[in-house]
């Protein structure tokens, strides 16, 4: 059974600027922020892989359901690396934790330069897999920072406040986000890189790698407290189980992964596909909007299919930089401020019906309506991730680092959905179809945010009372 919290603090108590200084005194600002740089790194890392899809099925020849290997070797490495990742926190400490991430994201990084330099001169699937094998190593590295830093961010200051600090946090991931696809856009989308082919493809990774060195090097130097989650349901003084079936008998951390993976599942769908989509299933552009954009958009943003002007691979990368994560870091910053006065539960259930409608209204196909549709989709995901993972971790005490390793294994989801949504667009020659799979998995996610307070027996997290100012 679920155990009732006894004594979660009121949210009645907390000051609407506490994010970062606790009843006791302590300020936990500079320590949020050497962590919140790794959640911008990790953007990147994510805008990066969007756009590898189109880039291999041009390049390579490859069908869409086969280019989604990209998301399923990035994503099912947060399957095998979350618990060794839960170990490596609960052993070393957050520190250690970061300390591993970065030095495994490094070498994955390194990798592409003899990956793409050998690419030539092999088979098809054999350069194809050493990409692939490069980005398994990235994403296991990465799974050992969100395993660390999502759960570090929540006790980086009053618990109240967590699942706003962590919004906050998640901002900056979202600022990464948008450079991702810009900068792939550059070296695999431009004209120079079609004519390269493969050959440019090292660069941006390279550049990672010397990052995450410096990152090494900064974190090998500095403190970082560790700090003990608060136990609302008394987890450590029960001795009746082991602490993974205690665990599992919190129905708000199911709930929470099961949330996780449908979000994950979702977003990398809709992420993965939006060039397809964006290329391939909107109607041709007007005069007006090609006049406007151009000032915005690289030359060889669009392509004359038949006569009419319809967005390339290089304009829809744009869009989805400048508009959909542009839109998904607002939504990421507004919602951290909206999540200090509104319950976050609350905030997710309505976030989340809003996507399955947008998700429906691109089904619907209807003209221009239904790309705006998946635009603003981004602004309505933005809150998700950072929230159910504090929604699912509160109150769980000396729990706190195991669950978060089970709530980041739950990103395996991202290694699902766009094979699926792929097989679909390869079955009926159109990505819109596949927009209901996304559909169903936010209704999902809207049922754990409405049923989160039964789930876990609280009335919320938020930073100041509902019914406060």
């Amino acid at each position: 059974m679920n155990q009732n919290p006894v004594s979660a603090p009121s949210t009645k108590t907390v000051e609407s600027h506490s994010l970062f200084r606790t009843p006791d005194g302590k300020n936990y600002l500079i320590p949020f922020l050497l962590i919140a740089s790794l959640f911008l790194l990790w953007g990147f890392c994510h805008g990066l892989m969007d756009v590898l899809d189109k880039h291999f099925q041009d390049s390579l020849h490859i069908a869409k359901a086969k280019s989604a290997m990209v998301q399923f070797s990035g994503y099912v490495g947060y399957f095998f690396m979350a618990m060794p990742a839960g170990w490596i926190a609960r052993r070393f400490g957050y520190k250690g934790g970061v300390l591993a991430g970065l030095a495994i994201i490094c070498v994955g990084a390194l990798w592409f330069i003899p990956a793409t330099k050998l690419a030539p001169s092999v088979s098809t699937n054999l350069a194809f897999a050493m990409f692939l094998t490069g980005l398994f190593i990235i994403f296991g590295g990465l799974t050992c920072l969100e395993t660390v830093a999502n759960p570090y961010t929540t006790v980086l200051g009053p618990e109240p406040t967590s699942a706003a600090r962590i919004n906050f946090a998640q901002s900056l991931n979202s600022v990464g986000w948008i450079f991702g696809p810009l900068v792939g856009s550059q070296f695999l989308f431009s004209a120079s890189a079609q004519a390269a082919g493969q050959d440019q493809l090292w660069i941006p990774y390279a550049g990672v790698a010397v990052i995450v060195a410096i990152l090494f090097v900064v974190f090998w130097k500095v403190k970082l407290p560790e700090i003990k989650a608060a136990d609302h349901y008394h987890d450590e003084e029960r001795h009746d189980a082991g602490p993974v079936r205690v665990l599992w008998s919190h129905k708000h951390f199911l709930g929470a992964v099961s949330a996780q993976f449908c979000y994950v599942a979702a977003q990398t769908g809709i992420f993965s596909f939006f060039i397809n989509y964006m290329t391939q299933d909107t109607p041709p552009l007007g005069p007006g909007a090609v006049a406007f954009m151009a000032h915005w958009f690289p030359a060889d943003w669009t392509h004359v299919v038949n006569g009419a002007t319809h967005l390339a691979d290089a304009g829809s990368a744009h869009f989805l930089s400048l508009g959909g994560f542009t839109l998904f870091f607002l939504g990421r910053f507004i919602g951290g401020v909206l999540l200090r006065r509104v319950h976050a539960h609350k905030l997710l259930g309505v976030y989340a019906v809003a996507c399955a409608a947008l998700m429906a209204g691109i089904v619907m196909n209807r003209g221009w309506f239904s790309p705006v549709c998946l635009l603003l989709s981004f602004f309505f995901m933005s809150i998700m991730f950072p929230t159910i993972f504090a929604l699912g971790l509160h109150g769980l005490g000396a729990q706190t680092k195991r669950a978060s390793s089970f709530i980041v294994m739950a990103i395996v989801g991202g290694a699902v959905m766009p094979m699926a949504m792929g097989r679909v667009a390869d079955i009926y020659g159109s990505m819109v179809p596949g927009f209901t799979v996304p559909m169903i998995c936010f209704a999902v996610i809207a049922i754990y945010g409405l049923l989160w307070s039964k789930l876990s027996g609280s009335e919320g997290i938020t930073g100041v009372s509902a019914a406060g100012h």
